[in-house]
Parts: structure tokens; sequence; C-alpha cells
């Protein structure tokens, strides 16, 4: 049947377009598929448009051979007209060549725009009072004699109905939104009336479902009741409340249809935390072997925001156990009292170091809306009890208050690839008010990470430290200074890099050399990684520094190497690092698992 319809003679009486648009049918048909055709679009200057263009011909279904057609070239051109249309050329002129490759190239030629040629704008209600209202309504991007624009017309519109509505103008419409066009005259005349109603109020902070939250609530709310309303205070209410830590799930929201007096009631839906929360880690590093950390947590002690947790780290060289109880002040996410108590023992066979300590300590932490830094005022008093090397048991007892602050920016929690991590802090004890000797310990570190077209990344950091003290010896093992290992000099054993001592072993009859801690510190890096697939880089690096008691010591160095695996719980990075000094070369092995910030 397709045969004899395709060979069936031309009838004078078949009209010219119905016969092209039967004639190609018959030749879709006969070939049993269509392609879609690449065109080529010359003569348009603009990327935007020649898009708009291109975006409308790929919805055309018709094989190249059909464009010889006279209907297909006009369906083309008609195309073609219609998609620049909004970019103000309503007079366009399109040309279809077909190679004899079947390479089709539109010669377009958009001819004179319609300009604009009027604005009127007008606004009903209470923003025609509203001086941040006229502002915004008079920067209409288009001016008279610019090519009309459909797309940032459309986009003006949408974006002032959306100003309107995140400052409380909720009854916003427009009254009249059109474009006049007079073709003839290539002109458009744009009118534009805003009827904004009134402008609306922040009214009382409803909360939904269990109360005991109210009191945080309140002190979270940063707005009061008949202040203008304002979407961004609002989201800062929604990012105060979800940063608190006390909540599951909440949210605030104005309730428009239950207004009064034009005052929005805010509806705050609250699920609060488990009455007691756990946490398990699980970890490794060539320092401390496996670790295990166990974590709990009670955020609500009472209506007022207290809080508990409590934290139980194990390790093969160091085991530990620390409570924390917070008290909320005046911002409930940045300021916050915490009184902590601890224990921790240690014991290091390479630098022949034990340790036991209990601390107890109060902290108050500062920290300003939107700010990176933090600040710490603190008072601690510590007991430890320590063997170092081969001096004698020492029973220290300090008593030390202190000050830190800290900066960090980053990209990302798990995966960083650009971060800015500073913290310096200082703690000073007298034997005139409550400690054992006089002593002043301050640190300053720092790291810095950034990557480069997504594949360069660039890791620096440094550290420095110093003790100032009157009786060294009796300065606990856990403040003293030691470096090497995974985060300080690679190539090097954990704490192995600092003033040393003789140690008799009494079993073996051995005198041994063995690392004691030194007054000054003073650490180095730079490393540079490649990421040669999706989630995996390839790194070289050094390092460099010393844990001395005399500024003048020469610096220990070491180089190497490493691959770090980014995967889904963190990047897991192993490196191989080799020791440059006068000792017998070594090489070391470094795993760290867990965030570079």
């Amino acid at each position: 049947m397709l045969l004899s319809l395709s060979q069936a003679p031309f009838r004078p009486h078949c009209q010219p377009r119905f016969c092209g648009m039967l004639f190609a049918v018959l030749l879709f048909l006969s070939s049993g598929a269509a392609w879609a055709v690449e065109f080529t679009v010359q003569g348009v200057e603009q990327d935007d448009i020649e898009d708009n263009i291109l975006l409308h011909l790929n919805n055309m279904d018709v094989e190249p051979g059909l464009l010889a057609d006279p209907f297909w070239q006009e369906e083309v051109a008609e195309t073609v007209a219609t998609a620049v249309e909004p970019y103000g050329y309503y007079n366009s002129d399109t040309l279809v060549e077909v190679s004899e490759d079947n390479e089709v190239i539109l010669q377009v030629t958009l001819n004179q725009p319609l300009l604009v040629t009027n604005i009127t704008r007008e606004i009903i209600g209470a923003g025609r009072a509203d001086e941040d209202f006229r502002e915004r309504f008079n920067a209409f991007p288009l001016e008279k004699g610019q090519p009309l624009h459909q797309p940032t017309y459309s986009k003006y519109k949408s974006s002032m109905l959306n100003y309107a509505l995140t400052h409380g103008y909720f009854d916003f419409a427009w009254q009249a939104a059109r474009l006049d066009l007079v073709r003839e005259e290539h002109a458009a005349n744009v009118l534009l009336i805003a009827q904004s109603g009134p402008q609306y109020l922040f009214g009382e902070v409803k909360i939904v479902g269990d109360d005991k939250a109210e009191a945080i609530i309140r002190r979270l709310v940063p707005f009061e009741q008949g202040e203008k309303y304002s979407s961004t205070k609002l989201t800062e209410f929604n990012r105060s409340l979800s940063q608190s830590g006390y909540f599951s799930r909440v949210i605030a929201r104005p309730v428009v249809s239950e207004a009064e007096n034009l005052r929005v009631p805010i509806e705050v839906t609250v699920n609060h935390r488990p009455r007691d929360s756990f946490d398990v880690g699980v970890g490794a590093a060539t320092d401390t072997g496996p670790r295990l950390r166990l974590g709990w947590e009670r955020p609500w002690v009472n209506s007022r925001g207290h809080s508990v947790s409590a934290d139980l780290f194990l390790s093969s060289p160091e085991q530990s156990l620390t409570t924390d109880y917070r008290i909320p002040m005046r911002d409930i996410t940045r300021d916050y009292l915490s009184f902590q108590a601890g224990y921790q023992f240690i014991e290091y066979e390479n630098s022949d170091t034990q340790s036991e300590t209990l601390s107890l300590a109060a902290h108050r932490y500062w920290q300003k809306n939107n700010s990176p830094w933090q600040q710490d005022g603190s008072l601690t008093y510590l007991r430890e009890q320590f063997e170092q090397g081969g001096e004698p048991p020492q029973t220290t007892t300090l008593v030390m208050p202190g000050y830190a602050i800290q900066y960090l920016q980053k990209d990302g929690d798990l995966n960083i690839n650009n971060g800015l991590f500073f913290q310096a802090f200082a703690q000073v004890g007298r034997d005139n008010l409550g400690s054992d000797i006089n002593i002043v310990k301050g640190v300053m570190e720092g790291k810095i990470i950034r990557t480069l077209n997504n594949v360069h990344r660039f890791t620096a950091r440094a550290e420095v430290g110093a003790i100032k003290t009157n009786d060294f010896s009796q300065v606990p093992a856990s403040l003293r200074f030691f470096a090497g290992g995974d985060t300080s000099v690679r190539g090097y054993q954990y704490r192995d890099i600092s003033p040393t001592d003789d140690v008799f072993n009494p079993v073996t009859g051995e005198v041994s050399t063995q690392p004691i801690g030194g007054k000054y510190l003073a650490t180095a890096s730079v490393e540079y990684a490649y990421q040669f697939a999706e989630s995996w880089r390839a790194a070289v690096f050094t390092d460099a520094g010393t844990a001395t008691n005399d500024w003048g010591t020469t610096p220990f160095y070491s180089v190497g190497t490493g691959v770090h695996w980014i995967s889904p719980i963190g990047p897991i990075r192993l490196y191989i690092a080799h020791n440059i000094d006068d000792r017998p070369e070594d090489w070391r092995l470094h795993f760290i698992l867990g965030p570079a910030l």
C-alpha cells in the first residue's frame, strides 16, 4: 500500500504545501526512522540568542535530506523567528543551506530589533512610602533606547515578587504588567503597576509540641514583636535553632493566614533529641594504632538548656575519660560555660614515659555571629604523676588560667579542598597561687589547604611552642614538647624527637637513650597532592622540625610520598617517609584516617 501511494501520479488539484508535507511524511515512513539534525548557526553573535535558537531547533524531528524541501525550510525559518523574538528581534530572516555531506547551515539575519520606547511604572499601596521598596522597584534593568530583552523583563518581575514576599508584602500582586509591541515602528512599551499591599510585621512566636524548650527558643529569637517582617531574620532564627544541638528537627515559619492587625505569628515546630544519645567512633593511626571512642550525651538536663556529655578514649598508649557540663549563655550556639573533668593514663614505650593525670577545668567560650573566630578563657587544675626517662617519679600540681583563640574555615566536614586553621593559646601558673612551680606555656599552630582546578592540592602547616619555668624537671610529661609522628615530622616515630636521657633497664642491665620532652617546639610541613582519579590522590611532601631545650639545635628533616583515598567515611591517607639526619637511614609508614582539619 505504501508503494502504490508513493508511485501515485501528481494530482494538479493537490495544494503545493499539502503535497510537500505528504511527500515528507512518505519519505519518513519509507526510511523507517528519523534522526536529529546538527545545525550550524551563522550571523548571530550573541551566545544566549544562538543557544535559544539551537534549543528550539533540537525539538524538530527531521532528516537532513528533507531540508531541501521549501516546506521544511519555512518551518526552520519560523522556528528561528520564534526563538529570537524574546530578544527583541521580530523581523528576522533565515536562509537554509544543506551541503553535499548533509551539513545544515543556517544564515540568520536578525535585522532591526524592537527598542524600548516608553516605560511606565507605578506603585500602589504601602510600598509607595517604603524607600527600600521604591528603590528596588525603580531598578528596572531595561532603559529607553535599549533592545527589548524579554528574559530580563521576566526575571525582574519574578525578583520583585520575591523581594516583596521576603520583606513582608504578602499581598503583593501585579495590577498590570505587559509589553505593548509596535512592530512597524520597532518599538516596545513597558507597563508595570505594582499593588504592594500592606507590609506585615513579626507577631507572636508560638511553639508547637513539647514546650520544655520554650526558654531556649525565645532566647534565640533575633526579632521583636511589631518589627517589620524579614525573611533574612527568619532564616537566621532557623539556623540558630538547627545549630543549637537540642533538636532532632526544628522549623520556624510564618503563618500569614492567622495574622491579626498585620502581625504574622511565627510557628516553631520542634522535635527534641532523645533523652540520651550514644556515639561510637573507630579509627587508626600509626602513632596510636587502633583507637576506639565511646561518647554519651544528654542534651537536656533541665529546661534552661544545660547539657552533659562524656567521652571514653581507648588506644594502646593512651586511655582517657572526660566529662563536660555545659551551660548556655547569651548566644546559645556560640556563647557558653563548660565545666570539664578528666582522667588520663598514657604510657609511651619509645620515650619511657608514664603519666597519670587528673584535671578539672572551667572554660568560657564565645564567638561572634557568623565569625570564624572563637575565643576561650579558662582555669585549669591539673595534678599529674609521671615518670619521664631516667628522671625520678614526680607529682606536680598546677593551677593555670589560660586564654585561647581559634580561627577555622573549611569547605567541607570530611573531604576538605580549601580550608584555613589557626590556633594560639597560653597558660600561666604561679607557685604562690596554687601551683608547685612557676610556668608559662604558649603554642601557636596553623594549617592551610588550597586546591587549584580541582586536582592540584597544596597543604602547609606549622607549629611553634615554648615553656618558661623555674624548674623544668617538675613540668608534667603531658605539657612538655615532643616532635615526630603522623601529624608532626613524618619519617620519625611518634614523640621520638626531643632532648634525651639515659635510662637504665634493671631487667636487661642495659642503658638506652630515651626522649624526655623539651622546652621548645618548632615544626613545619609542605605537601602537594595530585588527584589522578575520582577518589584518589598521589602526594609528595617534606617535613622539618625539632623539640629542644636550645633554639640553636639543628632541625630534623624528612621527605616522602603517599596516597589519599577519599572514602565515604572520610579521607584515608597512607605515607612512606624517609628521615634525613645522621641517624641510620630509616623508612617509616604513616597511616591516618580522618579529616585534614
